[in-house]
């Protein structure tokens, strides 16, 4: 049962078109993926439509259990709303790859994994998420994703505004909502609205806006986005931004047959008109006027444990193009990052409360360096670099339960687990067994 103030709010907002969002919203929710560039295709069964607005997304005509595919695991695909997918409209038309971005409320990753894929080895992204129990399932999703051009930070939005004034050339703000676009897939969302939450909504979501504000350089864009449909959050919100901050409300070229709905200010997704949750988005540019650049000041220099040569040699020779990355060790364990903004993340892991940067690269363990998991997940790994151990869909599924893989004519050490050519991680052979390297808390606990 639809809350009664809501019906009354969208039967003056749509009008005749109203009773067909509210048919809309009774029907099972629509599974959509977008694909990693890790591989070609699928590795399950399904019949597969593609998502007009973004070319890796597909939709599927029922929904697996992606728990049983490996590949889901080793980050080959996100399993992504597809509304949410037309973010990628609004960075193609206005939005350069060399661009320094951030997502202000990245968790759980899925935009913030399509704007790392959109951006590639040019561009950086920092991924920031403010709720402590959601930002380390941002960072794992960050990691499986395998880009390794993206810093994952834990922090407030005021901190970009004062620490990193006039240095974004994009910003998105998908704001924490009333979930309205939810209601059909979560009937907890249905349970908690009410027109008080859409105005605590409302006043959270400037706060967001107003603090993170400063970040964004002059002329650079902004991408505001919610997963409801009312216009106080929406519209009212995206006026706000242009009236009080300073901005232009910019169109987006979309095709008319997608039957996204433009606005006096944005565009909306509903479920009665798109195959997809609903979804609203509105691309402002700041205005522009006299401004300083960012610059690096008086940076402190960040926390390092020195890194013997022979240890640094061993480590690049895991990396295709070693060249490309920026190396720091701290305590036990060396990171990669974009060696492109070596100063500026340098700059931020002594500013910020920094998750991940780029990707892990080894781990010091006894008297000799171990790869990091995550550096399986990563595409600027050298496979080669390893021996792999290729396994069948029940070994790969024991594997990432973590779970003793039996031995059958390994060669001892290290061994890297692939999946249809896709790595999942390492174990190794120790001769009398062999030790799982899986990380634990990635492991799959039911099946």
């Amino acid at each position: 049962m639809l809350p009664v103030d809501f019906v009354d709010m969208m039967q003056q907002q749509l009008g005749a078109q109203a009773p067909q969002l509210f048919h809309a919203l009774e029907q099972e929710p629509v599974t959509s993926i977008r694909l990693n560039d890790k591989i070609d295709e699928l590795s399950f069964n399904a019949d597969i439509d593609e998502v007009p607005w973004h070319y890796e997304g597909y939709y599927l005509s029922e929904r697996p259990q992606f728990t049983l595919d490996p590949l889901f695991h080793a980050g080959c695909y996100y399993v992504q709303e597809a509304s949410s997918m037309l973010i990628q409209c609004a960075l193609e038309q206005y939005v350069a790859e060399d661009s320094l971005a951030l997502d202000l409320c990245a968790a759980p990753g899925g935009k913030a994994t399509l704007i790392s894929q959109y951006l590639g080895a040019q561009g950086l992204l920092v991924a920031n998420e403010v709720v402590r129990q959601r930002v380390f399932i941002l960072s794992e999703n960050i990691q499986k994703w395998g880009n390794g051009n993206t810093v994952v930070t834990h922090n407030t939005p005021a901190l970009f505004g004062e620490a990193m004034p006039n240095a974004f050339d994009c910003i998105l703000v998908d704001a924490p909502c009333s979930g309205e676009g939810m209601f059909r897939k979560d009937e907890q969302a249905v349970a908690d609205w009410s027109m008080r939450a859409v105005r605590q909504c409302v006043e959270r979501q400037r706060s967001i806006l107003y603090d993170a504000w400063d970040a964004l350089k002059p002329g650079g864009i902004l991408i505001y986005s919610t997963c409801t449909f009312n216009r106080h959050e929406d519209e009212e919100n995206a006026m706000w931004i242009a009236e009080e901050l300073g901005a232009d409300i910019l169109p987006l070229s979309l095709d008319p047959a997608w039957g996204i709905v433009e606005s006096i200010a944005g565009y909306h997704c509903y479920p009665h008109l798109v195959r997809g949750e609903g979804f609203y988005l509105c691309v402002l540019r700041k205005r522009r006027h006299d401004f300083d650049p960012f610059r690096i000041k008086h940076a402190k220099k960040p926390n390092s444990t020195p890194i013997t040569a022979e240890n640094k040699e061993l480590v690049r020779s895991w990396l295709s193009e070693p060249d490309k990355w920026a190396l720091r060790q701290l305590d036990r364990f060396i990171t990669a990052y974009p060696i492109k903004y070596k100063e500026l993340i340098d700059y931020m892991s002594t500013r910020f409360l920094c998750i991940s940067l780029g990707f892990g690269l080894a781990e010091e363990r006894g008297k000799h360096f171990a790869p990091q998991h995550s550096l399986s997940m990563s595409k600027a790994a050298r496979i080669d670099a390893f021996p792999q151990l290729e396994v069948n869909l029940e070994s790969a599924l024991a594997y990432l339960r973590t779970e003793s893989l039996p031995l059958s004519n390994l060669p001892l050490g290290l061994l890297l687990v692939t999946y249809h050519g896709v790595p999942l991680g390492f174990v190794k052979n120790v001769g009398s067994r062999c030790n799982n390297l899986y990380p634990n808390e990635w492991r799959i606990r039911n099946l």
